[in-house]
């Protein structure tokens, strides 16, 4: 098997494993149209952040089935962002991976409840005694909550918004700024959890996953300008309709391309501690520089 393809079949493997827990675990809560719409808030995607649990925790020496929780709850945590993402007082999206956003197929009450429910979900997953002690499910706890809260994925997503009011474009350090909360914190909370979870040092990850969460934003930017409607299974250049500074606006399309190729390189050198155990991650980072979606 090339590695490529193993790459392929790995990713897949976790993007079924993770809906299933993700499935198991939001029918643990009553019936009704808020589980429905947690239920269909965490169905599909690229499972990216999943995949970066399992392969960290590898590298640990941690198995899936210890690294499971953390997975669907870095998934659950990432479902509830883009949930809330999509509402009209956000980013006003009425598509996310070709189907309806929450709000439109319920209502905004309704998409702002499975978001915050799913936000929980996140932290209940983590506290499951299969991961680690005590200790180390606590770490995990406390990284998630950075990196998601307001120093992290909600203040990126803050600065994303202000921007939109300001007559100024943001400069290139601005949006390295705002896109290393809005993306990058979770990207680089997933890389660093199997760490985490062996109760390691993490830190030797976190040049793999800087690199990464930026090379994943602009390609973003460059997917809003030229990439497949259809495919992404959302609206495209609404940054461009919007005026967004984007690194794309202030690169140019090329060089942006150049720089995220850059970027990967940075990150798979970022990996030459761990030799060829590492090379599904450096496949990962390949990945998201060509995805369509």
């Amino acid at each position: 098997m090339s590695r490529n393809t193993e790459f392929d079949a790995r990713l897949a493997r976790v993007q079924r494993e993770v809906q299933a827990a993700l499935d198991s675990a939001v029918l643990t809560f009553p019936d009704g149209a808020l589980r429905d719409a947690m239920a269909y808030s965490v169905q599909g995607g690229k499972r990216l952040r999943a995949f970066l649990v399992l392969e960290s925790a590898r590298l640990h020496g941690i198995e899936s089935a210890r690294a499971m929780p953390v997975a669907a709850a870095v998934e659950a945590l990432h479902a509830y962002s883009l949930v809330h993402d999509d509402m009209p007082c956000m980013d006003d999206d009425d598509l996310r991976r070709g189907q309806p956003t929450v709000h439109i197929k319920w209502d905004e009450a309704t998409a702002v409840l499975a978001g915050d429910a799913l936000q929980t979900l996140a932290f209940e997953l983590l506290c499951d005694p299969l991961i680690a002690a005590a200790e180390q499910r606590m770490d995990l706890v406390r990284a998630l909550a950075k990196a998601s809260g307001a120093a992290g994925m909600v203040y990126g997503q803050a600065l994303d918004i202000a921007a939109e009011t300001v007559s100024l474009p943001l400069t290139l350090p601005q949006i390295t700024q705002l896109q290393a909360g809005k993306t990058g914190a979770l990207i680089s909370f997933s890389t660093q959890a199997g760490a985490l979870i062996a109760g390691a040092d993490p830190t030797p990850l976190q040049r793999y996953a800087d690199a990464l969460g930026l090379a994943f934003q602009i390609a973003d930017d460059i997917l809003d300008i030229e990439g497949d409607a259809a495919l992404a299974g959302k609206r495209l250049g609404k940054d461009v309709d919007a005026g967004k500074a984007t690194f794309v606006s202030l690169l140019g399309l090329e060089p942006a391309r150049a720089r995220a190729k850059s970027l990967i390189e940075e990150a798979s050198e970022a990996l030459s501690p761990y030799g060829a155990d590492a090379d599904l991650l450096r496949e990962a980072a390949r990945f998201v520089i060509s995805r369509q979606t």
